[in-house]
């Protein structure tokens, strides 16, 4: 999927393309974003915006996707994007965009704002499992390489069980919130075949030991993504605990 496994997770208004090539020194994957992609999204993105929360609110989505994941062509990252929507329709684009640059679409059914949830998009999506599947079989059809960040400790809602019906609706990854649920990560790597990138708290090498023993196949890094000190860090750990050095271990 990428190379280091080390992703910088999405940071609403902060994630674009200077912030993803700031990271390449350390990560194999930056996702952008995230970005509201229909006109309930982008309201509510505007709402956000008006009690001082950074937020992408571009006159075209879909071009300013293009355009970010144009400036990190020649970057030794790979791009993510990470789209919030209340319906299925505005996937179709985006997709495009990601299957002809290279880059990973990663749905949005994590964020837990408010506003967000008010419209039915970002984490309200992990209750609507048809509808969170549709999402990913209309961005698949594309051909784009499609997955979807989700968030734990969501109530009724069976983490590993949804990520079994996202495979099966043609995902191939899933970026997972562990919040304190950390095991959680080996009951989806146990459910499903998913790429599993997990995130939430990964700073240091136990962190990093921790989720690599759940069975994760890369970790993510958020808020601290654009600290140097502590890429450094984890992506030794990384090296250590999911890359060369774990592989020459086991053999």
């Amino acid at each position: 999927m990428f190379s280091p496994p080390l992703a910088l997770a999405s940071l609403s208004g902060e994630a674009d393309a200077d912030w993803a090539r700031a990271g390449t020194a350390f990560a194999g994957c930056a996702f952008l974003g995230g970005i509201a992609i229909d006109e309930q999204s982008r309201g509510a993105a505007r709402e956000l915006v008006d009690r001082d929360r950074n937020e992408f609110l571009p006159p075209d989505p879909f071009e300013f996707i293009d355009r970010q994941l144009e400036a990190l062509e020649a970057a030794p990252i790979r791009p993510g994007v990470n789209v919030r929507t209340t319906t299925a329709e505005p996937i179709v684009p985006a997709a495009r965009v990601c299957r002809d640059r290279n880059a990973l679409l990663e749905i949005n059914a994590h964020c837990r704002q408010n506003e967000l949830c008010a419209v039915g998009c970002g984490e309200q999506l992990l209750a609507d499992t048809d509808r969170l599947r549709s999402y990913v079989e209309t961005a698949t059809e594309t051909g784009a390489t499609t997955g979807v960040k989700v968030r734990a400790e969501v109530p009724g809602v069976d983490l590993p069980t949804l990520a079994k019906e996202l495979e099966d609706a043609g995902a191939a990854f899933v970026h997972v919130d562990a919040m304190d649920s950390e095991s959680v990560i080996a009951d989806v790597v146990d459910e499903t075949g998913l790429y599993v990138i997990a995130n939430n708290g990964v700073r240091d090498e136990p962190t990093v030991r921790e989720y690599a023993d759940y069975g994760a196949d890369a970790v993510s890094v958020g808020r601290p993504s654009d600290n140097p000190v502590v890429l450094e860090r984890v992506r030794n750990a990384v090296d250590t605990h999911l890359g060369l050095e774990r592989d020459s271990i086991e053999h």
